[in-house]
């Protein structure tokens, strides 16, 4: 876990969302590494995640990751859960839930449904502490508290 949490610094250094990414082969060597370049690379797809299997599949010259972990600092999306299934992690193991976005543990496990060719274990909540502080420094200094504070939801309106 921690070359995925020197990862996310690396995303924060960049002014990306601090999320990072290793794949890690059976004897443990790092094979892949990725952090969020969304802004960096103008790129909705360059999550932590996608980026390190990315390079792992290249260094190995092979897609099939069945034979490694993906360790990761904050639960993926359902989009990096995807990519997960369809490069055959064998292992994932991450630090803090997501609890608007997470598709291992937190609103849904799309890596458990009936429909998925490929099943993994999970290990949650490593080093969940210091991914999640990370993660809300950073949110806090770039949202502000808002001094007039509304109850009002998102997708509310006015009214006519």
């Amino acid at each position: 876990m921690a070359i995925a949490q020197a990862e996310a610094s690396l995303a924060e250094k960049k002014g990306d969302v601090p999320v990072g990414a290793a794949v890690l082969d059976a004897q443990g060597n790092p094979i892949g590494r990725g952090h969020n370049q969304k802004h960096a690379l103008g790129d909705p797809t360059a999550h932590a995640e996608i980026l390190a299997l990315r390079e792992a599949g290249r260094s190995r010259q092979n897609w099939h990751l069945n034979d490694c972990a993906l360790y990761v600092t904050l639960e993926p999306c359902p989009m990096c859960v995807g990519a997960l299934v369809q490069g055959r992690i064998g292992l994932l193991v991450f630090g803090v839930t997501e609890p608007k976005s997470g598709a291992i543990a937190s609103v849904m496990n799309l890596a458990t449904q009936p429909w998925s060719n490929h099943y993994f274990p999970v290990i949650a909540g490593v080093n969940a502490e210091p991914c999640a502080q990370q993660l809300t420094d950073w949110f806090a200094a770039k949202r502000p508290i808002n001094p007039f504070p509304t109850n009002r939801s998102p997708r509310e309106t006015d009214g006519p």
